[in-house]
């Protein structure tokens, strides 16, 4: 389960927004908000995050429990 609390904070600290983020991980913004929602992105979606993002310890994030 994707923690999307700590993914929204990430996306405030380094000063991007959802639509951003979906935009340079190649979907759209509506499919972004809605995987936010229910916290099912797929791997290549998480590895593209983990570099737009510069996430260190992707594993709180990526692989949190409910």
């Amino acid at each position: 389960m994707v923690d999307t609390n700590k993914l929204r904070g990430l996306n405030a600290e380094r000063g991007l927004t959802g639509g951003q983020v979906a935009k340079k991980i190649g979907i759209s913004d509506k499919t972004f908000y809605s995987k936010m929602k229910t916290g099912a992105f797929g791997v290549d979606e998480a590895n593209k995050m983990i570099m737009v993002l510069n996430i260190e310890n992707s594993c709180e994030i990526f692989f949190a429990k409910e």
